[in-house]
């Protein structure tokens, strides 16, 4: 094995009174390609500034071979001091750099240079970071959240530019995808301690899950241990005319580390939930050709739209393709220049904005969650004492008092969504809601969605969270056309032919009288295969869910590990192949029954 690049050796950081990270150790080697993951505030930036030599931590040693360099991607690069985008990028080169490589890879990303710094948006600020931070081709790559802010076409380019690069990456990132296709190993950062898998990401969260099942089933031991010790400790110590001290220590001992290991348990959030409002009517939006323009150039042109109660929309285009605007016109937020719009009744919407605007600084994560209105948080009609919800969200009781400013960007994100989901809705719309979230918080907003009965409209460029969340995809074609495909992000490619790519179509409308003398619609049909599988898939998915509960009664089963721990294994294995396979076929079952209704009406 090559000697690494850099190394980081038994790292300390507190924040606070809390200890941060705690003996952390991260070894980097030439070519390697690291996924660092773990909670908001477990400290993964914290870990990688002081890989990058921005803080000095209270204890521990960082190691850099003579010679190497490295270059940190932060997640809000500082343009003070510069004039122009070229300046900044320029800055970041060495005298052995190319001159022009930075020129080059801003030409890619969309960016002349000659930009000022202080009118960028968000993603060109990061286009422009990203363009510094790649230009001198170092030896090793920090990268904090790089796709945030980044369009769909950007985070693929980026994703194949980085497949290409001689660089050792460090990559901190909520983009499952992103990180699946570029990591070939996997640090989790949980209570302090950094622990490495010679995995990638795809492998990560098995590996995790099998981690925090054996520590659930030491702890159960431990348990019982103790319980076992204490019955005698009762019962047994009158019998006897001498204590058995050395018995009595180790009972201390145990009480002692079941402390410590409750103290350390991960954390769960067992309490996010939107508060549902009164069902709104079945039809929530009907657009009819609708469209807007600016400075004579349409964003929106001629769309138009069907969405029922229960629908869950992704809208998905390139930076400035209009996606926001849509949104506001499907909303009622925004009048379009043609076309009507109708809004169904007793609609109750909640929105959930990108930048994190409504959050002002200056007011205490408390004060924020109650509007100032004493330390109770109206949950749906219901009063909660804010530092019981606050941990629902997983902040800790001492952070009630802690400006908004001193979150986190992920801590802002979840105290976004936590004031969101108080409130009563049947529409909820999320732009880009998974920006700065870690993995866990996606999967339980990922849950949430699933079992909202309402309605949703998702802007995002997170192509994982699309295909977990949505039921069709509004995707944007360039010249203002916008077209509907059934399923996640991944079905669009299996959708997508020459002719629909050149001639985009509507949701549910008729095309204009002078497309109709041009040419006739495709005629959809199923299959002899898909009208078999129609029938068949509800009986295979039920089968399915009464294997799974069978499984997971015996994983249940306290003795079972200790009993036979290659049955357990094979259980597992089991239990989490048929859950694949329950996925897949609803999943297929969801995309027939959508044809099938398409087929029906017409």
């Amino acid at each position: 094995m090559a000697p690494p690049l850099l190394h980081l050796r038994d790292i300390r950081q507190t924040f606070g009174h809390r200890p941060l990270l705690d003996g952390a150790e991260l070894a980097v080697a030439p070519r390697d390609r690291i996924a660092v993951v773990g909670r908001n505030g477990s400290g993964k930036s914290t870990f990688l500034k002081i890989a990058a030599g921005l803080i000095e931590p209270d204890g521990g040693e960082r190691w850099v071979q003579p010679g190497t360099t490295i270059r940190y991607l932060p997640q809000e690069p500082d343009f003070s001091g510069f004039k122009t985008v070229a300046d900044y990028v320029a800055a970041g080169l060495t005298p052995a750099c190319d001159p022009d490589a930075g020129r080059r890879i801003l030409d890619v990303l969309g960016l002349t240079g000659d930009e000022d710094p202080a009118r960028l948006s968000g993603g060109e600020a990061r286009r422009a970071a990203i363009a510094r931070t790649l230009a001198p081709e170092p030896d090793v790559l920090l990268l904090d959240e790089p796709t945030n802010h980044l369009d769909l076409p950007a985070i693929e380019w980026l994703e194949g530019e980085l497949k290409g690069l001689r660089s050792a990456l460090v990559i901190i990132s909520h983009d499952r995808r992103f990180l699946s296709a570029l990591s070939t190993a996997t640090v989790w950062i949980d209570r302090g301690v950094a622990r490495r898998i010679d995995r990638g990401f795809d492998g990560f969260e098995e590996w995790r899950d099998a981690l925090l099942e054996q520590e659930e089933l030491e702890t159960h031991k431990l348990d019982r241990k103790l319980a076992r010790e204490a019955d005698w400790l009762r019962y047994g110590v009158t019998a006897r005319r001498k204590r058995n001290q050395g018995r009595l220590r180790r009972l201390h001992a145990l009480r002692e580390e079941r402390k410590v290991r409750l103290a350390n348990r991960p954390k769960t959030m067992a309490g996010m939930s939107a508060q549902d409002a009164s069902p709104s009517g079945k039809l929530v939006i009907e657009a009819e050709d609708i469209s807007k323009y600016y400075g004579g150039s349409p964003v929106v042109a001629d769309v138009s739209t069907r969405i029922a109660r229960g629908d869950k929309i992704g809208i998905v285009g390139p930076n400035g393709a209009g996606k926001t605007t849509l949104v506001n016109m499907l909303t009622g937020v925004l009048a379009p220049d043609t076309g009507t719009i109708r809004l169904g009744t007793s609609l109750s919407v909640v929105t959930l904005d990108q930048r994190r605007e409504s959050l002002d600084p200056t007011e205490t994560l408390a004060h924020t969650l109650t509007d100032g209105r004493g330390d109770q948080v109206m949950v749906g009609d219901k009063p909660r004492h804010v530092v019981s919800y606050m941990q629902d969200f997983l902040f800790t009781p001492d952070q009630a008092r802690t400006p908004v400013g001193a979150l986190s960007g992920g801590e802002r994100g979840r105290l976004m969504l936590a004031r969101a989901l108080a409130r009563p809705s049947n529409l909820i719309v999320l732009d880009e809601p998974t920006n700065d979230l870690d993995l866990e918080t996606l999967d339980l907003l990922q849950d949430m969605l699933a079992d909202y009965p309402g309605t949703v409209l998702l802007v995002s460029h997170d192509r994982d969270f699309l295909d977990r969340v949505v039921t069709s995809v509004i995707v944007s074609e360039g010249n203002g056309q916008w077209r509907e495909y059934a399923g996640g992000y991944s079905d669009i490619a299996a959708q997508r032919s020459p002719e629909s790519q050149a001639q985009p179509t509507k949701r549910k409308s008729a095309p204009a009288p002078e497309q109709r003398a041009e040419r006739k619609p495709e005629r959809l049909k199923l299959t002899f295969k898909d009208q078999h599988a129609l029938k068949t898939l509800p009986d295979e998915i039920a089968a399915l869910e009464s294997a799974i509960a069978t499984l997971e009664k015996r994983i249940a089963d306290p003795d079972f590990y200790s009993r036979d721990p290659d049955g357990f294994a094979r259980v597992s294995a089991d239990l989490g192949a048929k859950q694949d396979a329950l996925e897949a076929a609803e999943t297929e079952w969801l995309r027939l029954e959508m044809l099938r209704e398409e087929i029906e009406a017409g």
